[in-house]
């Protein structure tokens, strides 16, 4: 039976199990719970449950932040339109001791635009690259306002394709 088989097989199963119990179920946490017991191997922490695409991943925080937290997480990305790499260095050299969620978004910021700007040097410097530095334009434009997004919804996001160099 190959992967895809059994895998199938494996989600088939959980509806199976989730329909049947799922009139009983009060809250997210049973819902997980219920995961846990036919086998799918999420870590036991249901507040950093990620949910993962191209288009990044989005990661609930421990602590619930604050409404000026959530602004200038926003900001981070939002800035980054009039001042690429400086907006979210200066906000995370600013704010890096007193908030985990803004320092968690001016990182990524930080991070991702760093990431872009190697990424088009190195395609400017190629001949093929003149004609697809636009697309990185558009993704790293989707990428920033979806970051702004979950910035905004007081979750932490995760760019996808970014080299880390701010730890």
């Amino acid at each position: 039976m190959s992967n895809m088989n059994k895998l199938m097989e494996f989600f088939y199963l959980l509806n199976s199990i989730q329909s049947i119990i799922a009139p009983s179920l009060t809250s997210k946490d049973d819902t997980y719970m219920i995961y846990h017991l036919i086998g799918l191997l999420y870590p036991l922490n249901y507040s950093a449950m990620e949910q993962q695409s191209y288009l990044g991943t989005d990661i609930q925080p421990d602590q619930v932040p604050t409404s000026d937290e959530k602004t200038l997480a926003l900001l981070c990305h939002i800035l980054t339109f009039i001042a690429p790499i400086l907006a979210p260095l200066i906000i995370w050299l600013i704010k890096k001791d007193e908030s985990s969620f803004i320092a968690y978004h001016a990182k990524e910021s930080l991070n991702f635009q760093i990431t872009v700007v190697i990424v088009c040097l190195i395609l400017i410097i190629s001949i093929i690259g003149l004609v697809v530095v636009w697309l990185v334009g558009i993704f790293s434009l989707i990428l920033v306002i979806l970051a702004t997004l979950k910035a905004s919804e007081g979750k932490l996001y995760k760019y996808p394709f970014t080299i880390r160099l701010i730890k």
